[in-house]
């Protein structure tokens, strides 16, 4: 870590595992998103501040202002933001190809979906970090519509608000209020750097609960 490293570059240095662990300890037992959650590539990382998205289903939606709605989330997400949506819904894809591309190109962090996701393999290919809950080929087109930017949502009992932090990676989401962002991330490099220790003293042929009586911590 350098002192020109911003906050979402230390943020992505971290792991979720040591992030819930430390947001335990502040108090903050119940942070990480449902374990269906899952990301498109498994080397998938995403660290940075949350713009949130909500919508439902509306089964006689005009499509016109069906793709008026969703482009106007693709319009008001902005640079270096993570956008996390609640569609309320399981039936449709609230991401796809071309969506993609335009975050990608607007320089969106990436985005995360209790929902669903489409054209996989191009999102793939175009290394656009994804998470989502499952995969159809149906589209948003006259079935959903966006309504609510950057307001609070609601995924697996965990509130997420404009302007928390969130860590994505194969383990899972880790949400982090923004008003212990700070203090959350110091303490988890630090508990990094701890592990490093006792990882160092282990491999040295120190023995494993002695490593842990030094560090208070495995």
């Amino acid at each position: 870590m350098t002192s020109n490293d911003s906050f979402e570059t230390r943020l992505e240095r971290c792991y979720t595992g040591a992030l819930y662990d430390v947001l335990r300890a502040m108090g903050y037992p119940n942070q990480a998103l449902p374990t269906t959650i899952r990301p498109l590539m498994p080397e998938t990382r995403i660290a940075g501040r949350v713009f949130t998205v909500s919508g439902h289903i509306h089964p006689h939606l005009d499509p016109h202002e069906s793709l008026l709605h969703w482009t106007a989330l693709l319009s008001k997400a902005p640079r270096d933001s993570v956008v996390i949506c609640q569609p309320n819904d399981s039936s449709v894809a609230h991401m796809g190809e071309l969506s993609a591309e335009t975050m990608h190109l607007r320089g969106v962090r990436g985005y995360i979906v209790d929902g669903g996701c489409r054209d996989t393999g191009f999102i793939r290919r175009l290394g656009f970090p994804v998470f989502c809950r499952y995969f159809t080929p149906v589209d948003v087109v006259g079935r959903w519509k966006a309504e609510a930017f950057n307001q609070t949502i609601t995924i697996g009992g965990v509130d997420i608000r404009g302007g928390d932090y969130v860590l994505a990676d194969f383990d899972g989401v880790v949400i982090v209020p923004q008003e212990v962002a700070g203090g959350a991330l110091a303490r988890t490099e630090e508990v990094m750097q701890t592990e490093n220790k006792v990882r160092t003293a282990i491999l040295a042929g120190t023995d494993p609960q002695e490593a842990y009586l030094k560090y208070n911590k495995f």
